[in-house]
C-alpha cells in the first residue's frame, strides 16, 4: 500500500469520524440496544452515540484511540463450566478483565466470584435480574436492580461493589444512563463483540478469529462472554495474537481517565 493510498484512507477515516461527531451533535441520545458499524479493518467503529455524548453520562464504549490497549470485559450470565479456564488464561497474560455478573450467578458461583476479586479482576453490575432496564422508568426500581447485586456482592466477598454497570443485552435509554450516574455508576458499553453468546451455535475457531483479529483496534473495549466454549478455547491464543499485533490489557479504571483520546 503507498503513502498516498494511506493518507486517502485516513482522510476518509477523519471524515467519517467527524462526520458521526457533527450528527450526534446536539441530540439527545437514542433508545435501544448498542450496536456498532465498522468503517475499516484495525479502525474504531461508531456507535449510535458519540464519546462525547456519552461521557456527559459517564458513559464509555472505547478508550483512548492513540494508545493500543485492550480493556477486556466478560458477561456472565450463569455458569458454564469455561470460567476456571478464562480465569487461568487471564493469570498466564497478566491480564486484568471486568466481569459484569447478574444475581444467579453470584448467588451460585461465589467461589469464582471471590477467585475473581482475589486475582485484581474488576466485578461489574449487570443488574440482579438481567430485565430491559430502558423499561424501568421509576427511579426505586431501576436503582433496586442495581443495590439488590451490590448487597449480594459485600455478602459473597465482604468488599463493596465497583460502580461499573453494563445493561442486560445493552438495551438502554438517555434516562437509564442518568440514573445511573445519578448512583454513582459508570455505564461500560463495548467496541468489539461478536456472536458468542449462544450455546447452541458456537462460533469456530476460525469464525472468532475472522471477527476478533481484524476489527480490533486502539482502545478497544472488548465484550465476550465467559459462557462461550469457543471463548475458552480460543482465549489464550487470541490474546498472545494481540500482544504479537503490539496490543495490552488494561483494567476499565483507566478507561474514563483516557477518554480524551478517544474519537
Amino acid at each position: 500500500m503507498g503513502k498516498k493510498h494511506i493518507l486517502i484512507v485516513s482522510v476518509a477515516l477523519l471524515a467519517t469520524v467527524l462526520l458521526s461527531a457533527l450528527q450526534f451533535s446536539g441530540q439527545a441520545l437514542p433508545t435501544g440496544a448498542w450496536g456498532l458499524s465498522f468503517p475499516a479493518e484495525g479502525q474504531p467503529p461508531i456507535g449510535p452515540a458519540a464519546v462525547q455524548q456519552l461521557s456527559a453520562y459517564d458513559s464509555a464504549y472505547l478508550g483512548d484511540t492513540t494508545q493500543p490497549v485492550i480493556y477486556l470485559t466478560f458477561d456472565s450470565g450463569y455458569e458454564n463450566g469455561c470460567t476456571t479456564k478464562i480465569l487461568d488464561v487471564l493469570k498466564k497474560h497478566n491480564a486484568p478483565a471486568a466481569f459484569f455478573l447478574v444475581g444467579h450467578y453470584i448467588e451460585t458461583n461465589a467461589d469464582l466470584v471471590r477467585r475473581m476479586v482475589d486475582e485484581g479482576h474488576i466485578v461489574g453490575n449487570h443488574t440482579m435480574h438481567h430485565p430491559d432496564m430502558s423499561k424501568l422508568t421509576d427511579k426505586a426500581a431501576f436503582a433496586k436492580e442495581l443495590q439488590a447485586l451490590e448487597t449480594l456482592f459485600q455478602d459473597t466477598t465482604g468488599k463493596e461493589l465497583p460502580k461499573y454497570y453494563r445493561p442486560p443485552q445493552g438495551i438502554y435509554s438517555q434516562e437509564n444512563l442518568q440514573m445511573a450516574k445519578d448512583l454513582g455508576y459508570r455505564t461500560v458499553f463495548w467496541s468489539l463483540a461478536y456472536a458468542d453468546w449462544d450455546n447452541n451455535k458456537q462460533p469456530t475457531k476460525e469464525q472468532a478469529f475472522s471477527k476478533l483479529l481484524p476489527r480490533i483496534h486502539n482502545g478497544a473495549v472488548v465484550l465476550l462472554h465467559s459462557t462461550s466454549v469457543t471463548n475458552a478455547e480460543i482465549l489464550d491464543e487470541l490474546l498472545t495474537k494481540w500482544e504479537e499485533m503490539g496490543y495490552r490489557f488494561a483494567s476499565i479504571d483507566q478507561l474514563f481517565a483516557t477518554q480524551k483520546g478517544a474519537v
